[in-house]
């Protein structure tokens, strides 16, 4: 995992989503920051006095690797693939807090389906919600989610619904989430 207030530059133009509005910005070739936030399969990168979150599939932008293939098992039934939605749910962090959005309680519910028929496709639903109802990365989450299922490809259909209610609060936090931020 790269160091925490690593410096990086911009190799190539690279979407990028400001933090907390979620408004798309293009960081061009050559511009300098300091990677803050490494984890699951984004980056979140301090520049020009603004946070900017990038997707992990542009991680060669500022010199890093992309993330790895999922493994999928051969023939997985319903079970295998909520595991790995989960798994894959744990790769998609909050942009200012290192807190994967599992373990932050964000994630109320999660379903997963086989699809009509033996087809060994599956559908995924996710009911989600944020830590404060007006910030401008829910649409970014969102994304991320529909992206880390399409890693896996015996998924053919997500739906993510964001919620307000009932409204996130810390106590949805796992308790090592609680530990890692310090209120417990």
């Amino acid at each position: 995992m790269p160091r925490v207030y690593e410096p990086v530059r911009f190799a190539r133009d690279c979407s990028a989503a400001l933090v907390p509005s979620g408004a798309e910005v293009i960081v061009p070739e050559g511009a300098e920051g300091t990677l803050t936030q490494a984890l699951g399969a984004s980056f979140t990168i301090y520049v020009g006095g603004s946070l900017l979150r990038i997707k992990g599939a542009d991680a060669d932008a500022i010199g890093h690797e992309p993330p790895p293939p999922v493994p999928i098992p051969e023939h997985p039934g319903v079970e295998d693939i909520e595991k790995l939605v989960r798994d894959q749910l744990r790769e998609v962090y909050d942009p200012e807090i290192p807190i994967n959005i599992v373990d932050l309680g964000l994630v109320y519910a999660l379903s997963v389906e086989p699809l009509s028929g033996d087809t060994g496709r599956f559908r995924v639903a996710v009911t989600m919600t944020l830590t404060a109802p007006g910030c401008g990365m829910g649409g970014v989450l969102v994304e991320e989610i529909r992206s880390r299922m399409a890693a896996i490809p015996p998924i053919e259909d997500v739906q993510v619904d964001l919620v307000f209610d009932p409204p996130w609060d810390m106590s949805r936090m796992s308790e090592e989430a609680r530990l890692e931020s310090g209120l417990l």
